[in-house]
C-alpha cells in the first residue's frame, strides 16, 4: 500500500500491503499499490505491525547516518525494542564516529546498542545472514554503508524519518514527516499506538526512554521549538525516563574516562538505607578526580541521600596504588568528617585515612605490601575484590548497623 501527499505535506507514509492479487506489478507478484489519503496515526501503527508481523524470526541491519546524533541513536533504539516483539532481531550500525560528548555519553552511560562498521569491515561481513535493513533518521543519503548493503541484495523494510524526502527507496513502510520535529517523536507515538508496551521495571525500556527524551530534546532546542505532538510524546516519556541519567548525559564537559567510572559507579552500587555505594575497580592517577564526579552524580538518585565512591589509583610514576574515595550527602544530620573517620579510622601512627566537610567528604587508604602494579590480571582481580569487600564491611557497619552483610540490588 502506498499513501502519498503533496511534498510540502507534514505527513507522508508510503508502505507496501500484502494484497491476495495475481495482477500485481511488482516483482515478487505478493504486492499491489492503492492511493488513499492521509491515514490516522492507528492507521499507521497498524501498517508498521503488519510489516513486522510479515518478517517474524528475521534478522535487519538497522542503518544510521555515518555521524548519528541523539535522535537516530534513540530511534534505532526504540524500533529494535519494537522489532523483538515479533523476534525480529536487529543491529544498530553507523560507518563513521560519535563525534559530540553528549552522543558518547548516551552510548555510554544507557548502554545503547550501535556499533561502528567501518566500509572495510562491512565488505569483509557476510551479509547474508541479514533479511532486511531499516534506515532511522535518514533516507540513506548519509549513510556510507546503504549501497554496500544494497549491493548485496538486502530489502529495505522500513523508512522513518522526518527530513524531507529525498529520494526513492521503494521501502515496504516508510514513514516520512517532513514538518515533525524529532524522529524521537515518531517512535514514541509508535510506543504510544501500543507496538511496545514500557515498562518502569524493565531497565532498557527506562533507558531508551531516556535517550528518546534526549532525541527529542536534541532536535527542538531543548523543547523551545516543540510542537504539541512533541511535548505529548515528552509527556509520555516522563512516566519512564530516568531524570538523573538524562542529566548525566548532558553533562557534555565531561570526558570519556569520567563516564566510564560514572557507568562503574552506576553498574556496581549497592543501596541500603538511603546511602549508595560503590566501587569502580581501578584507575589511572590522572582520572581519579572521577571519583568525586561520580559521587555527585550518584546522589542526585532518587532515595537516596549519600553516596560514597571508592577505587585504587594507580600512580604509575611513584609506582604505588592507593585507594581512594569520596563521600557526597544531601542529608544535613549526617557529618561526612564523623562518618569517614569512624567508618574507616587511624594508621598505626594516629592519622585518620580521610576527612570532610559540610556535605562532603573523602579519603585515601595506602595498599602497603599489596600496591604496585602486577601482570597478573587473576591477581590484580583478588586483590580490588578484597579491598571492595573490606571497605563495604566498613560502610555497612555505620549504614545498616544491624546487618553488616553486603547485599546487592
Amino acid at each position: 500500500m502506498s499513501i502519498d501527499n503533496q511534498q510540502n505535506s507534514a505527513f507522508v507514509v508510503e508502505t507496501q500491503e500484502m494484497e491476495p492479487t495475481a495482477k500485481s506489478s511488482n516483482a515478487s507478484g505478493n504486492y499491489s499499490r492503492r492511493v488513499s489519503n492521509e491515514p490516522s496515526p492507528e492507521r499507521v501503527v497498524e501498517l508498521l505491525r503488519q510489516s513486522l508481523e510479515r518478517h517474524r524470526g528475521d534478522r535487519q541491519l538497522v542503518l544510521l547516518q555515518d555521524f548519528p546524533d541523539p535522535d537516530a541513536l534513540s530511534g534505532a533504539w526504540a524500533y529494535q525494542l519494537i522489532a523483538k516483539q515479533y523476534n525480529i532481531q536487529c543491529e544498530i550500525v553507523y560507518a563513521g564516529t560519535l563525534s559530540h560528548q553528549e552522543n558518547i555519553a548516551l552510548v555510554k552511560l544507557t548502554g545503547l546498542p550501535a556499533r561502528r562498521w567501518g566500509i572495510q569491515s562491512l565488505k569483509e561481513k557476510d551479509l547474508s545472514v541479514y533479511q532486511g535493513c531499516v534506515l532511522i533518521d535518514n533516507q540513506g543519503t548519509t549513510c556510507q554503508l546503504l549501497p554496500l548493503v544494497q549491493n548485496a541484495g538486502i530489502p529495505i523494510r522500513v523508512v522513518i524519518d522526518h527530513h524531507s524526502t529525498q529520494n526513492e527507496l521503494n521501502a515496504e513502510f516508510t514513514d516520512i514527516r517532513p514538518s515533525t520535529r524529532a524522529t524521537a517523536t515518531i517512535l514514541t507515538q509508535y510506543l504510544q499506538g501500543g507496538l511496545l508496551k514500557l515498562d518502569s521495571s524493565v531497565s532498557d525500556h527506562v533507558k531508551c526512554a531516556t535517550a528518546l527524551m534526549h532525541g527529542l530534546r536534541s532536535d527542538t532546542n531543548r523543547l523551545m521549538q516543540a510542537q504539541e505532538e512533541d511535548f505529548q510524546a515528552a509527556g509520555y516519556l516522563s512516566r519512564f525516563y530516568d531524570a538523573q541519567l538524562l542529566n548525566a548525559v548532558l553533562q557534555a564537559y565531561r570526558s570519556k574516562r569520567v563516564m566510564d567510572v560514572i557507568e562503574r559507579s552506576l553498574t556496581n552500587r549497592s543501596v541500603q538505607n538511603n546511602f549508595s555505594i560503590a566501587g569502580v575497580g581501578y584507575l589511572r592517577y590522572e582520572d581519579r578526580d572521577a571519583i568525586p564526579q561520580a559521587a555527585d552524580f550518584l546522589v542526585t538518585e532518587e532515595n537516596v541521600h549519600t553516596a560514597v565512591v571508592y577505587g585504587i589509583v594507580h600512580d604509575e610514576d611513584e609506582e604505588l596504588e592507593v585507594v581512594i574515595g569520596s563521600l557526597r550527602t544531601s542529608k544535613l544530620t549526617l557529618d561526612p568528617d564523623e562518618f569517614i573517620k569512624e567508618a574507616f579510622g587511624q594508621d598505626s601512627q594516629g592519622r585518620f585515612f580521610g576527612g570532610g566537610r559540610l556535605s562532603a567528604g573523602g579519603f585515601e587508604i595506602p595498599m602497603g605490601f599489596l600496591g604496585g602494579f602486577n601482570e597478573n590480571s587473576e591477581y590484580a582481580k583478588i586483590k580490588w575484590e578484597v579491598f571492595d569487600s573490606q571497605i563495604k564491611q566498613k560502610l555497612l557497619r555505620l549504614v545498616n548497623p544491624k546487618d553488616n552483610l553486603l547485599h546487592g540490588e
